[in-house]
């Protein structure tokens, strides 16, 4: 990635200057407004705290959720605001709105080193909207908080694959770097696409065969190993004739799974049992069974002991790892077990020298759910649609801008 980053702005100073930062704070809540994963926040620090530590009068943007273009107190960044300052040992200000009155009269009142958090951006109808005139507006006002001698600093990853005002279109307006966050997350992706070490192992999971078609058919042809679990899973099942009970199933994704299997059967590898469910639920009653043998009106939860040990054998003599998407409702105690095993087959993998990368989303969160260690993996990825993006080849919005 040829753009200019932190440390290049750092060189320049930035004492008594205004900096944007586009942070990823979309972090998970409960339903008492409480941070379940601090993960995002976490990551956020280091190019903050550099920032604060070299004089600048940092601005921050973020979003929570998907408030639909107007306040929505639920949706507020009040608990992110006081999350970052226990991070940071510093006080950080929660500006009342996203642009308005009260952001710019603390804007106006920063002083070196000083932190402001925006409201959440998407507050404003602008931040994600499709008229290009209406998000540079909103880019302005950003802009206009920092002062004409202000630079933006890209280190929200989570959003790099949107074309929105906080993350595309101040980068037109502002001298722009990436942080530490951005940086690093490039680095490792192209190292995932760019003559990784073999063997290759790919393990996808999560609920539907149609998020991750582009990056099957991407990676297909790429890896040597493509372990598919998750609900996703029931799909290609189906494609092979099985009845999968009541099962989460993508009819018409079917035919799209039986081409897929013709294509790259040697390479896919799916489920051989299954831990069935009667119900949705932390108490339902289950049993394992042959995923030849799923029975009518019981839900396939989670993938058994057996697909835990076949996947395992091929995860942990790979040099190189891709993980996206929970085996099963990891969620649910009862159908934890299959995410487990895998994660911990990964971090076998790493202990021997692969090197290994967690794609974000649900996997970062069962890796925390679930008391893995962090430095089992190479690298946690804080943004599983960037990352998937990335991996089928797709420009990202938020990096091609940086490198103009």
């Amino acid at each position: 990635m040829t753009v200019q980053t932190l440390q290049d702005l750092l060189a320049e100073g930035v004492e008594g200057r205004g900096v944007l930062v586009r942070s990823d704070l979309n972090v998970p809540l409960d339903d008492n407004g409480q941070i379940t994963d601090p993960g995002r926040i976490i990551a956020s620090v280091p190019t903050i705290q550099a920032l604060v530590e070299a004089g600048a009068k940092v601005v921050v943007m973020a979003h929570l959720g998907r408030p639909k273009g107007e306040p929505d107190a639920k949706f507020s960044l009040a608990p992110v605001a006081a999350k970052l300052a226990e991070l940071l040992g510093r006080n950080v200000q929660l500006a009342g709105d996203v642009v308005g009155y009260d952001a710019l009269s603390r804007s106006e009142g920063l002083t070196d080193g000083d932190v402001l958090l925006l409201e959440n951006v998407r507050f404003d109808p602008r931040e994600t909207s499709k008229d290009e005139s209406a998000r540079a507006k909103l880019a302005a006002a950003f802009v206009e908080l920092v002062g004409d001698d202000g630079a933006f600093v890209s280190d929200g990853f989570g959003v790099v694959h949107r074309e929105q005002a906080s993350v595309y279109d101040v980068a037109q307006q502002l001298p722009h770097y990436a942080g530490t966050l951005v940086a690093a997350e490039v680095e490792v992706l192209q190292k995932l696409t760019q003559d990784p070490a073999r063997p290759y192992a790919v393990v996808l999971g999560g609920s539907k065969v149609s998020d991750k078609l582009a990056v099957i058919e991407a990676l297909a042809p790429k890896v040597d190993t493509l372990v598919i679990g998750g609900g996703m899973c029931f799909t290609f099942l189906a494609a092979q004739g099985l009845p999968v009970g009541g099962s989460l199933l993508q009819a018409e994704m079917i035919d799209t799974c039986k081409d897929l299997l013709e294509r790259f059967g040697d390479v896919l590898h799916l489920p051989v049992d299954i831990v069935v469910a009667d119900k949705f639920a932390a108490d339902a009653d289950t049993e394992t069974v042959a995923s030849t043998e799923i029975p009518d009106g019981w839900l396939g939860l989670d993938i058994g002991p057996e697909s835990v040990s076949r996947f395992s054998a091929l995860l942990t003599e790979a040099k190189t790892v891709f993980w996206n998407g929970p085996m099963g409702v990891f969620e649910f105690e009862k159908f934890a077990a299959g995410t487990r095993g895998v994660a911990e087959a990964i971090v076998t993998a790493t202990s021997k020298g692969a090197f290994t990368v967690v794609g974000g989303g649900d996997s970062a969160a069962a890796v925390r759910a679930l008391g893995l260690p962090d430095d089992g993996f190479s690298h946690i990825s804080t943004g599983g649609g960037a990352s998937l993006e990335y991996l089928e080849g797709k420009e990202l919005p938020g990096i091609s801008v940086l490198e103009g």
